[in-house]
């Protein structure tokens, strides 16, 4: 049975880096019919907070990547990793070190002056034939893991290939803090094996972290899982991804107008892929999901790609569902929904010409609010020649059969009539009922903004 699990650290708000790593985990458990956990790694006091555990729950909620367990919280689990330090303590795989901070940090200068990497010598590390110092008593240990002196920790990484640390390479890690607290690495060791976890993915600045990992593991005769760390994601021009290049909260894409398709299906690409597909939906993502096709190069944010995929989702949605998600955004704007036309109807005529809901709500806008065109916008515009086809036009219009065939061939005959192109008497109309020069067919617009509105204000141009 497939064990994955997401593990934030509630210090702020899921970013795309940890959505990626949570979607990644979610969808190798549904694709092999396995277990996808929740786990809130909580150990920072400092920084954690509930409001950034609720940032989690929101964006995971958002994004559809509902938990089968959980969610845990590693602060909810003192007793356990304390009962684990004292049987390590009583095996012989961990003890206490009674180095003092200041000693620590002059023997770390020492060997940075040597050219050396600084690290911990072991000087409390009991060993067949080695007299310990007396512990001094103004002092409080921490617990430190007797790492494997000999050898390597080697794993196969599922997205990098095989690696190997020499075990001389590690130094004998904190395990527990001289106020008992248990350190960062234990935690995770400890919650990965009671928690049956089969396979870790999780972002690539873990990779050094794995090898203790294992060797604490292997010391509790616990079974390793299988790791598979992912490459970072970068920005469109190959630097770390920022918030100028959207690394942001997760929720933030909701407030600007994104779909959480859009999102799943432009995250599922960064870094993996099937064949050149480049728009599946979540059930086809789900049947599709390996980690053989990971990239372990790092993938490039592109916002574009990201505003093209919500674009095809927004039209792929339809005009009904999208019209409570677009009547919030107008309410917000101060719209007057029921004195404009149907929303859907106003959607389905926007929507090709809009890349977000936001400004879907906001090309929408002038539909549902009485506004006044801009004198030199509409000066710009209408001509002295076109006012009388203007005033025909808006008494062909009391009468007219209101749909955009008929309001379309009627504008065309005053064209004609008068000696006029399109543009000579479209672009005022667009300025006079929507304030701007950019809609779509302005036969189309007529129709939508209905006759009493319409009449109403082409009066003052008759």
């Amino acid at each position: 049975m497939i064990r994955t699990r997401f593990a934030p650290s509630p210090t702020g708000f899921l970013h795309i880096g940890g959505a990626r790593t949570a979607l990644f985990s979610w969808a190798y458990a549904r694709h092999h019919g396995g277990t996808f956990i929740l786990r809130i790694e909580d150990t920072d006091l400092e920084r954690s907070t509930p409001e950034a555990v609720q940032a989690i729950f929101d964006g995971m909620a958002w994004l559809g990547l509902a938990h089968d367990e959980g969610p845990f919280f590693q602060m909810q689990r003192m007793a356990r990793y304390k009962a684990v330090i004292a049987e390590m303590l009583q095996a012989g795989t961990a003890y206490p070190c009674y180095m003092s901070s200041a000693e620590l940090e002059a023997l770390r200068e020492a060997q940075r002056a040597r050219g050396e990497k600084p690290r911990y010598d072991g000087r409390w590390r009991p060993e067949s034939g080695k007299s310990l110092p007396k512990p001094p008593t103004d002092i409080k240990p921490v617990i430190r893991f007797k790492n494997p002196q000999e050898g390597v920790v080697a794993w196969n990484d599922l997205v990098k290939g095989p690696i190997e640390i020499a075990n001389r390479e590690l130094d004998d890690l904190i395990i527990a803090r001289a106020d008992g607290t248990p350190t960062y690495n234990f935690c995770v060791v400890v919650d990965d094996w009671d928690m049956a976890i089969t396979h870790v993915i999780r972002g690539d600045d873990h990779v050094n972290n794995t090898p203790r990992q294992i060797n604490i593991l292997r010391a509790l005769g616990a079974t390793v899982p299988e790791y598979a760390h992912l490459s970072m994601i970068l920005g469109d021009d190959g630097t770390k991804l920022s918030k100028r290049h959207g690394a942001v909260s997760v929720m933030q894409y909701e407030a600007d107008g994104f779909l959480p398709e859009a999102v799943i299906n432009y995250l599922a690409r960064l870094g993996w892929s099937h064949g050149d597909d480049e728009i599946f939906s979540r059930e086809e993502l789900v049947a599709w999901f390996d980690l053989a096709h990971i990239t372990p190069s790092a993938a490039r944010f592109n916002t574009e790609k990201l505003l093209w995929l919500n674009h095809h989702y927004l039209k792929q949605t339809g005009a009904s569902a999208l019209a409570p998600k677009i009547a919030e955004r107008l309410q917000v704007m101060n719209a007057a929904l029921e004195s404009g036309p149907d929303l859907a109807a106003a959607i389905a005529l926007y929507v090709e010409r809009c890349q977000t809901l936001n400004a879907l709500g906001r090309a929408l806008l002038p539909f549902y609010c009485e506004k006044t065109p801009d004198a030199a916008l509409l000066a710009q515009h209408l001509s002295d020649e076109a006012r009388p086809a203007l005033a025909e036009f808006a008494g062909v219009l009391e009468t007219v059969e209101w749909n955009a065939a008929a309001i379309g061939a009627a504008l065309k005959e005053i064209l004609k009539r008068h000696g006029l192109k399109m543009l000579q008497l479209a672009m005022p109309l667009r300025v006079i009922l929507l304030g701007e020069t950019n809609t779509p067919s302005v036969d189309a617009v007529i129709a939508l903004f209905g006759r009493e509105r319409v009449l109403a204000r082409l009066s003052g141009y008759k």
